[in-house]
């Protein structure tokens, strides 16, 4: 455990200043900024709407749930993956790395951690700022119903469901960025990756959820909330999600294979 604390505050001095580590806090604050502006400057045509509480949660954690689901949220996990191991890539540094007198799953370990607790710090404030910044509608524009229904729960399962949904591209692509030094193949194999997850995910093919970039956006679309219907209604662990498990296991066990040959080189 220590050999893994040690490696963990490594990759954290290492990387804080890498655009990896800030699209993290950046992108909640940025999208839900804007979202929230929209609702703001336009509500004077959703007043006329009359959406109850229940429906104006909907629309508005929506417009942020989707566009995370099919296109930033995947190509964020390709970047981010991408950007913890090019820093070793960069400065020819594995050598060194595995020749300190850590444990070598404890320092690849180290490495797959600290890029899921980015997913999760990322997504924990899209939660958190998009509960905050509908109460503050709220005050804002006191004619809005936000005040008439809780979103906690919902939101907690919504960017839960994300969260999961996305370890199985994470530790794909945690692969290809071990294996591929340059920037063009890892994110090249991402983007044609994303744009079938997106095609196969809106065809509604059976077979989508067996490829990982299609998860996110699978996991979603069944939160999206029905007229009349209890948003609160879904399960997390669903057949993507279970899915992006098996995926991350068996990906996370061939990463450690394949980053233990780099140590002798």
């Amino acid at each position: 455990m220590r050999s893994l604390y040690i490696s963990l505050v490594s990759e954290f001095y290492k990387s804080r200043k890498t655009l990896a580590f800030w699209a993290a806090i950046l992108l909640p604050v940025v999208i839900c900024s804007l979202v929230s502006f929209g609702f703001y400057s336009s509500s004077d045509k959703i007043l006329p709407l009359n959406y109850p509480g229940l429906m104006l949660w909907a629309r508005y954690s929506g417009a942020t749930l989707n566009v995370m689901g099919m296109l930033i949220m995947p190509f964020y996990v390709i970047f981010m993956a991408f950007s913890v191991n090019n820093i070793e890539h960069k400065n020819d540094t594995w050598k060194t790395l595995f020749a300190q007198p850590l444990n070598k799953f404890s320092i690849y370990a180290a490495k797959y951690i600290y890029a899921v607790l980015l997913i999760f710090i990322c997504l924990f404030l899209f939660a958190a700022l998009t509960f905050g910044f509908g109460y503050l509608l709220q005050i804002l524009v006191p004619k809005y119903t936000f005040n008439q229904y809780n979103p906690a729960t919902f939101l907690i399962n919504s960017y839960s469901k994300l969260f999961l949904s996305s370890l199985g591209i994470l530790s794909l692509q945690f692969i290809l960025s071990l294996v591929w030094s340059d920037f063009l193949k890892p994110m090249g194999i991402g983007f044609v990756g994303t744009i079938m997850g997106i095609v196969t995910a809106s065809l509604n093919w059976q077979y989508a959820y067996l490829i990982p970039y299609s998860l996110p956006a699978l996991a979603l679309r069944i939160t999206k909330i029905k007229k009349g219907g209890d948003p609160l209604a879904f399960e997390v662990f669903t057949q993507e999600i279970y899915t992006s498990l098996i995926y991350a296991t068996v990906f996370f066990v061939i990463g450690y294979f394949v980053v233990s040959k780099k140590s002798i080189k």
